[in-house]
């Protein structure tokens, strides 16, 4: 069974969910887009995936004031070949929320959840994906023609 690739009208293929957890697996470091002060705000984390949850601690700040009110927030994670100008890009959607301290435990007791940052005292910060969009570009040879 061939399943059909889909492009967009950029002629980039359209990621399935699934590969787009699957390759949100791959890569450590992603960008963490939300709104602070009313202006939009993106930082870089590292983090894990948990099923369809998006994982990572941070420490007092805004991430963290934002995981706290629940915002709903975009996080975006790509690879990409600059030499052969292909790669991918995944964007997660939905609500950040703070692990309990039960919930905590258990996530680091279960996930290789280490944070690159020195912490004092480093809170979890969970992102359930409620929408995924995911883009890659092919090898040119695999790229679909330009419709004339």
């Amino acid at each position: 069974m061939t399943t059909q690739r889909a492009f967009d009208h950029s002629r980039l293929e359209i990621v399935s969910n699934a590969d787009c957890l699957h390759l949100l697996r791959s890569v450590p470091l992603g960008r963490l887009v939300y709104t602070d002060g009313g202006l939009p705000a993106v930082r870089l984390v590292n983090f894990v995936l948990d099923d369809d949850t998006i994982v990572f601690s941070t420490g007092p700040g805004d991430k963290l004031r934002a995981a706290e009110r629940g915002d709903v927030v975009a996080f975006e994670a790509d690879d990409v070949d600059l030499e052969r100008h292909i790669g991918w890009t995944i964007t997660a959607v939905g609500h950040l929320s703070v692990a309990t301290p039960d919930e905590t435990a258990a996530l680091r007791a279960a996930l290789p959840l280490r944070s690159w940052l020195p912490l004092d005292d480093p809170q979890v910060v969970r992102l359930g994906i409620e929408s995924l969009d995911g883009r890659r570009l092919l090898p040119w040879g695999q790229r679909p023609r330009a419709r004339v």
